[in-house]
């Protein structure tokens, strides 16, 4: 552990404290983030209402009228030292997904960016391991490291009409996984079938931070069958055990 990623607890607004724990993207960081996340969760102290994991802090939202400022800040910290990394084990995902347009229909200007085949794009796409390091920006929008350098493509100057429900995207250097259609910057290279976010089942987000994903290329018949079958509330992703080793 460097200087850089000692825990700082920083106040956001009055009834919200922000524990820090680096300036990196690195899934050892963030395994501190989930770490505190878990062991909160575990053991909330009373007047903690909600916890929030990002890449590499954890935002406490509590309730100041219960809970005092300073208590809360020296539980996190006591925590945050028993806690040390993440305690429970990830799960590997596989999502099934087209490249094929309509599907993927930003992918030929990728391969335009990067000087690829359309084929080689979508190979090194779904041949990568990524780590869910949060959710953000929209209900089971899930920002995924582990993307290969050579599509780290930037994000757009303008963006673009709204993609279709459950797009893949990349951009600035990151991929994700978007859930809702709306407009974005980034580059849809591919959609799953696979739901994300799924408010209508018991667990609205299946897939947790600190888990793992892969992508396995479907052709449009089978991605269109699937996508039925995901409609009808089936669960079209394979959850395995966590591998050895993990994406950065």
């Amino acid at each position: 552990m460097t200087d850089r990623d000692t825990l700082r607890l920083l106040d956001a607004g009055e009834a919200a404290l922000v524990a820090e724990f680096g300036a990196r993207v690195d899934p050892a960081v963030n395994d501190r983030v989930l770490a505190l996340d878990e062991a909160l969760r575990a053991d909330p102290p009373d007047g903690v209402t909600e916890t929030v994991p990002t890449y590499r802090s954890l935002m406490i939202h509590y309730d100041p009228l219960v809970l005092d400022r300073a208590a809360l800040a020296a539980r996190v910290t006591a925590l945050s030292e028993q806690a040390g990394t993440r305690r429970a084990a990830p799960s590997l995902w596989t999502l099934p997904c087209c490249y094929d347009e309509p599907c993927g229909e930003d992918i030929a200007a990728i391969a335009g960016l990067t000087g690829l085949s359309v084929e080689r794009v979508a190979a090194l796409h779904a041949g990568a391991t990524y780590r869910v390091y949060m959710y953000g920006f929209a209900p089971g929008f899930a920002y995924l490291g582990g993307l290969p350098e050579a599509l780290a493509v930037p994000r757009r100057d303008r963006p673009r009409p709204p993609h279709a429900a459950n797009a893949l995207v990349v951009g600035g250097g990151l991929a994700a996984v978007g859930t809702v259609p709306m407009p974005t910057g980034w580059y849809v290279i591919a959609q799953t079938p696979a739901r994300l976010y799924a408010p209508e089942q018991a667990q609205a987000f299946p897939v947790a931070p600190g888990d793992l994903l892969r992508f396995e290329a479907v052709d449009a018949g089978s991605f269109a069958a699937l996508e039925r079958r995901a409609a009808a509330g089936e669960t079209v992703a394979r959850r395995e055990a966590f591998p050895a080793e993990e994406p950065r």
